[in-house]
């Protein structure tokens, strides 16, 4: 019995020494696996720190210099104490919130319908959606400003079809602001809502129309949340993109509609001063940041990409 039980002793600390070898060479294994992936992304990482992380961290730190070039809080006092940074923050935030709904509203219904057309019929669609994307920006922008003018091609069609009287003044204010916005952010949203609605298998539909589900209640209760990854999506992309837009509220507003980009450019422009439109800069890229953060508890941020579910 005593041989037996050394031996046996002897055996489990053999067994015990090679499982500690082991767990020492797979941990070294691990290591060097980590090194080398660091070493393969490490390009990808400098890239970002170069383009990236180095132009928002000089961002913070110009934004906390004052006029006379020492440490100063100023540029950010100046936003509290002055009105007219809430009320650009608030048109920022309207201009944002009201594109994003009218892209809703016609992007969802639009997406419905090419996702159940044919499937040839449905890339003919997606090549009109994607249309303005081989358009420039600008060149857009300026042609929803000689329509909408008030000599335009809609106020001369409509007044001639007698639909009114007189030109309205749909140019140089939130209306015509709002109609260039929708205009070039309504594909960001149609796309991703369009990607989830093709993914829905369509025998669930189906399914519930055999169980006795009328058509209208089976839409609402079964194929409307199954779309719901991909319009979080869209709508918060459109919404983020929207935050820091530039160039239709500049064109189309007319001067009138004021968001924070174009004060970030009067700062610069007009006052020469870094300091303030550094922080506007900062100001909006915490609350970009915190709308992300917020979203990222209801939804997952890669969905953004694809629209999956």
């Amino acid at each position: 019995m005593t041989a037996t039980s050394t031996h046996g002793r002897q055996t489990a600390t053999k067994a015990a020494h090679g499982d500690g070898l082991n767990a020492r060479g797979l941990r070294r294994d691990d290591r060097l696996e980590r090194l080398a992936l660091f070493g393969l992304s490490s390009p990808a990482l400098l890239l970002i720190l170069v383009i990236l992380v180095l132009p928002v961290g000089w961002l913070f730190y110009v934004s906390f210099l004052g006029a006379d070039g020492t440490f100063s809080l100023e540029n950010y006092e100046r936003m509290i104490s002055r009105k007219s940074y809430a009320r650009i923050f608030v048109t920022t935030f309207k201009v944002s919130l009201l594109t994003t709904g009218i892209c809703i509203l016609i992007g969802y219904p639009l997406a419905y319908f090419l996702s159940q057309l044919p499937d040839r019929l449905a890339n003919l669609g997606l090549i009109t959606v994607l249309l303005p994307f081989w358009t420039s920006l600008l060149v857009r922008t300026y042609a929803w400003l000689v329509l909408l003018q008030k000599q335009g091609l809609v106020n001369t069609w409509a007044i001639s079809l007698g639909l009114w009287d007189e030109p309205l003044k749909i140019v140089h204010n939130m209306t015509g602001t709002l109609i260039g916005m929708v205009h070039i952010m309504l594909p960001f949203l149609i796309l991703p809502v369009y990607g989830s609605m093709r993914a829905i298998n369509r025998d669930l539909m189906k399914a519930a129309s055999n169980l006795g589900a009328h058509p209208r209640r089976a839409f609402w209760d079964v194929f409307f949340p199954l779309t719901m990854p991909g319009l979080s999506a869209g709508a918060l992309m459109v919404f983020i993109l929207c935050l820091g837009f530039f160039v239709t509220p500049a064109v189309l507003g007319g001067g009138k509609v004021i968001m924070v980009s174009m004060q970030i450019v009067r700062n610069i422009e007009l006052f020469v001063n870094w300091g303030a439109a550094s922080a506007l800069g900062v100001v909006l890229l915490v609350l970009t940041m915190a709308i992300l953060w917020v979203a990222s508890r209801f939804l997952k941020l890669e969905t953004i990409a694809g629209g999956g579910h």
